[in-house]
């Protein structure tokens, strides 16, 4: 399998800034081809690379004031290596978290999922969030969590990743975020999906169904939105003016939702 990501960010930095981006694929890959660019106005500017828990890769960015353009690109052949996790892991991953309120949602988890074997619990808790919740784009603030996103009735792939992250830390299963380049999705994006550790693997938990994922490639791994998003603004004034996002593999397979898969 091939596939080939690539994105670029375009901001207005109206008082000098110091920026993390994190849009690089992780290093579970190993890229045939990569590459990283940082340009002001035209000029480039230069970078660090810092290493993140789970692999991620983070590119820091100091900024004067101007029109700044991050630019990645890469292709990838074949799998990448499969994550594990630690024993801090799978403690980390049960707690509550700033976006994945576990603690408030365990009544519904267990009201909802009691007695479901862990084989089917990940099917069920997908299945459900799906048809309870709305893809709407816009219709949820940065802000938001799993509980708000349950009471709105609506949301976008982050909220859906975090509902079901929440529900099945409450049900004792240790989960995450994980933001990715998805094949297929559409309209194209930085996509977000939760994982699960089940039978001795992270499994893939994709409530929107809008991408195969078996295809997905992973940028950042964390307890949430907070640990995985693509700008973190340290210091300065940085406005968003576009994102362009290219993702594609050279076949798009089917997606079995009553099978397991993994990130890879």
């Amino acid at each position: 399998m091939k596939r080939e990501v690539s994105s670029t960010i375009v901001l207005d930095v109206t008082n000098p800034a110091e920026m993390i981006f994190a849009v690089a694929v992780t290093g579970h890959y190993t890229p045939v081809t990569e590459s990283f660019t940082a340009t002001l106005d035209g000029r480039e500017v230069p970078y660090t690379t810092l290493p993140d828990a789970h692999g991620t890769r983070l590119h820091k960015v100091a900024s004067d004031n101007g029109r700044l353009e991050v630019t990645y690109a890469a292709t990838i052949q074949g799998p990448g290596d499969i994550a594990i996790a630690s024993d801090t892991d799978l403690v980390t991953y049960l707690r509550p978290s700033r976006y994945a309120e576990s603690d408030t949602l365990g009544p519904t988890a267990y009201a909802e999922f009691r007695g479901i074997p862990q084989s089917d619990l990940l099917a069920a808790v997908s299945s459900w969030v799906g048809t309870r919740l709305s893809y709407v784009p816009g219709s949820s603030l940065p802000t938001d969590g799993a509980v708000q996103t349950l009471l709105a009735r609506q949301g976008v792939c982050r909220d859906y990743a975090h509902l079901c992250v929440a529900l099945l830390r409450a049900l004792n299963v240790p989960a995450r975020l994980v933001a990715v380049y998805a094949p297929g999705l559409s309209p194209m994006d930085f996509h977000a999906v939760a994982e699960a550790w089940v039978e001795g693997a992270w499994r893939v938990v994709d409530a929107t169904t809008l991408a195969p994922r078996s295809t997905l490639v992973r940028i950042a791994t964390g307890r949430d939105a907070a640990d995985s998003a693509f700008l973190t603004i340290v210091s300065g004034n940085v406005s968003l003016v576009d994102v362009t996002v290219t993702a594609v593999v050279d076949e798009l397979p089917d997606d079995d939702l009553t099978q397991f898969a993994a990130i890879a």
